[in-house]
């Protein structure tokens, strides 16, 4: 789809345009017939329109009227499109009966890590993701503890989901390239989440503030919710980083508040 369209910086555009790799996509999320497939910012179509050619519901979302225009020429009773900003869209309004939403999207790199904190809200509709993302916030999302890619990103998405990165795609592969590289990267909700979660705020909250400035020790960060003494009987080092705590040692403080 060549629409004369002027990639727009405030939306954070960069379109996709080789071949090979939105091939290596479209394998990679490898859609089945009668599944319900939803793509976020389907751009100049680069995805969209291969994966049309699947016996789907297919709903898009797209917050560029410009964009819009050409999609919505196309819509059927099995396509869908929807002028809409994704940081802000009830999924879940998506869910016709039981069926599981499949999400794929280059998403604009400027909103990734919001976006993908509001996706998981909505994790029980959810069957899987596939995204292409800036390479160092796919970095992030998998890292392990005590590595400088491990933060907040990375202990609630794992929380959340399963994470895989697939592979890395070079700046050549959109117009206008990006300054970045990107990586493709598969999240599969999960259905039994890998530790208790009493409480989602306390979670969130505490997360947070550990990162919050992450070369202080905890006991620095943490002092409005726990005193040193309190995480020690915990089994928690208070001269720790955030850091250095694992996904079941941020269960251990959320579930003690």
């Amino acid at each position: 789809m060549n629409t004369g369209h002027i990639p727009r910086k405030r939306f954070g555009q960069h379109f996709l345009h080789d071949k090979n790799i939105i091939q290596r996509i479209i394998n990679t999320f490898d859609p089945t017939t009668g599944q319900h497939l939803v793509e976020i910012g389907p751009g100049r179509g680069a995805l969209t329109l291969p994966l049309l050619e699947y016996d789907c519901l297919f709903d898009i979302i797209e917050l560029d009227r410009d964009l819009i225009a050409f999609f919505e020429t196309r819509s059927t009773e099995q396509f869908h499109v929807h002028q809409a900003d994704a940081l802000t869209f009830d999924f879940k309004s998506l869910v016709n009966h039981e069926e599981q939403l499949r999400i794929i999207g280059n998403l604009p790199y400027n909103i990734s890590t919001p976006l993908l904190f509001h996706l998981v809200l909505f994790a029980e509709h959810i069957q899987d993701m596939t995204f292409m993302l800036q390479k160092e916030v796919v970095d992030r999302m998998v890292a392990l503890p005590s590595t400088s890619q491990y933060g907040r990103l990375s202990v609630m998405l794992q929380y959340y989901c399963e994470i895989k990165k697939i592979f890395n795609v070079s700046p050549h592969s959109f117009t206008p390239p990006p300054k970045v590289q990107s990586s493709i990267v598969h999240l599969i909700p999960h259905r039994t989440p890998p530790v208790e979660i009493l409480n989602q705020n306390n979670f969130r909250t505490i997360v947070a503030l550990a990162f919050s400035q992450r070369r202080k020790m905890l006991r620095n960060t943490l002092k409005t919710v726990f005193q040193a003494k309190e995480m020690e009987s915990m089994g928690i080092n208070p001269e720790a980083r955030a850091e250095t705590l694992t996904l079941e040692d941020f269960a251990v403080l959320a579930n003690h508040t």
